[in-house]
C-alpha cells in the first residue's frame, strides 16, 4: 500500500506524459520554453486570477512573493508555526522576523482572531513593521480569508496565501490561488497538482506586483538580462515540469473529486473514534493530506506501531511546531506559549490519501485503526 501513489496515476497518462516530455525534447528550449507561456495561461484561468508566474518551487513563490511587497530587515511577517519550515524559512532570510499565532484546534490554520492581539503587541512592544499576514490553507484547507483581510485592511497589511497544499480547494466561491493579493502555491511531487521534481507558481492580479515578480524570478533583470532593475533570484520552471503539469492539469477535477469521496468514506467510518479536520461550511478542502488526532502522544505511538504491523503506511504533519525549532531559536522575538500548536503537534498522525486509493484499501486502513478503539 502507498501512502500517496502516484505510480498509479502515471499509468493513467503516461502516454500524454511521454509524448509531452518528448515534445520538449524535440524543440530543445529547456528553459522558458513555450510550455511555460502555456501552462501559466491554464493555471490562472484554473483559479481565475489574471496573471500566474511559474516559478521553481513552492519556497521560492514564497520567497519571491515577500520580495515583490519589498519584506526585508525591521519587518515582520505574521504567520502560523504549525506548516512546513518553507513558510517562515523565507522570512528570515529576507532579514525580517517571524511573528507566529497561534491555530484554530479544529480547523488547524491560523486562528484569525489571535491576529490583531499580536499586531498590537508588535506595535508597543517589539519595534517591528508588520509588512505581511501568510496565511497557510493547511492540508488543503484554505483559512478565514474573510477575517483574516478584514483585519490586514485594517493596519494597511499585505496578505499572502500559502496555497502550497490547497490547489483546487475553494473558499466560498473562490478558488485557492485567488485568495488574497498574492497566492503561491507548489508543486512538488506529493502535492495535489504535483510534477515529477519541483515547481511552483504566484499568482496575482495586480499588474505592478507581476511586473517586479517576473523581474524577480530572473536575477532582477530588465529590458534584458544584462539590464537588472532588482534583487532577484533564478527561480524559472523548467519548461519539462511544464509540460506535465498541463497534462496533469487535465485530469485535476476528476481527481479533485475522488480526493473527496475517499474523505468521506473514511471520515464516515472513523468519525465515531478520531478527531478529524473541521471543515467550515462553504469552504472545500482538496485534502492533501487526511490527518486524525489521537488522545495522547503515547496514545499515537501505539496507534502508529499498529499500523506499521499491520503494513499501513503513515506519516505526521508537523511533529514540531516552528517556534520550538533550532533553525528560529536566535529570532530577535522570542514568541509566547502557542499551546494548541504545541498539542496538535503531539497529537497528530495522517493516513493514505489519494485519488486511487481503493474502497478495500479504505476499509483496511479504517478497520485496523478501529481495532485500537475497541
Amino acid at each position: 500500500m502507498d501512502f500517496i501513489n502516484l505510480k498509479k496515476q502515471y499509468k493513467k497518462v503516461e502516454n500524454k506524459i511521454n509524448n509531452s516530455i518528448k515534445e520538449v525534447l524535440n524543440h530543445g528550449q529547456y528553459i522558458m520554453g513555450p510550455e511555460i507561456e502555456k501552462v501559466e495561461y491554464e493555471l490562472s484561468d484554473y483559479v481565475e486570477s489574471k496573471y500566474c508566474v511559474s516559478c521553481s518551487s513552492g519556497t521560492d513563490a514564497l520567497l519571491m512573493s515577500l520580495m515583490a511587497i519589498g519584506v526585508g530587515p525591521g519587518d515582520a511577517v505574521i504567520t502560523t508555526p504549525f506548516t512546513f519550515v518553507a513558510t517562515a524559512e523565507v522570512i528570515v532570510l529576507l532579514g525580517a522576523t517571524p511573528l507566529f499565532v497561534d491555530i484554530d484546534p479544529d480547523t488547524f490554520n491560523i486562528n484569525p482572531d489571535l491576529i490583531e492581539d499580536k499586531i498590537l503587541e508588535s506595535k508597543t512592544k517589539l519595534n517591528l513593521n508588520i509588512k505581511a499576514i501568510i496565511a497557510v490553507n493547511i492540508f488543503g484547507l484554505p483559512a478565514d480569508y474573510d477575517k483574516i483581510s478584514n483585519i490586514a485592511h485594517k493596519y494597511n497589511i499585505s496578505v499572502i496565501e500559502d496555497a502550497a497544499q490547497s490547489f483546487g480547494g475553494q473558499y466560498y466561491n473562490k478558488k485557492s490561488g485567488n485568495l488574497a493579493k498574492l497566492s503561491c502555491t507548489s508543486f512538488f511531487p506529493a502535492k495535489p497538482l504535483g510534477c515529477y521534481g519541483d515547481g511552483g507558481a504566484v499568482f496575482t492580479s495586480d499588474d505592478k506586483i507581476y511586473e517586479k515578480l517576473i523581474s524577480i524570478r530572473v536575477h532582477g533583470q530588465g529590458a534584458n538580462k544584462y539590464d537588472n532593475i532588482n534583487i532577484g533570484i533564478n527561480g524559472r520552471l523548467d519548461t519539462i515540469q511544464a509540460a506535465i503539469l498541463i497534462e496533469k492539469l487535465k485530469i485535476f477535477n476528476e481527481e479533485f473529486l475522488l480526493r473527496q469521496k475517499v474523505a468521506l468514506k473514511y471520515k464516515n467510518i472513523l468519525k465515531p473514534y478520531f478527531k478529524t479536520q473541521q471543515i467550515p461550511r462553504n469552504y472545500k478542502s482538496v485534502w492533501a493530506q487526511f490527518s486524525l488526532l489521537a488522545e495522547t502522544k503515547e496514545d499515537r505511538c501505539i496507534i502508529l506501531e499498529h499500523l506499521k504491523t499491520n503494513a499501513i503506511p503513515t506519516a505526521i504533519y508537523y511533529p514540531k511546531p516552528l517556534h520550538l525549532q533550532t533553525a528560529f531559536s536566535n529570532i530577535a522575538y522570542k514568541n509566547n506559549s502557542l499551546e494548541i500548536s504545541e498539542q496538535i503537534a503531539d497529537r497528530i498522525f495522517s493516513i493514505p490519501m489519494h485519488p486511487y486509493l481503493l474502497d478495500d484499501e479504505i476499509d483496511q486502513i479504517s478497520n485496523t485503526l478501529m481495532e485500537i478503539k475497541r
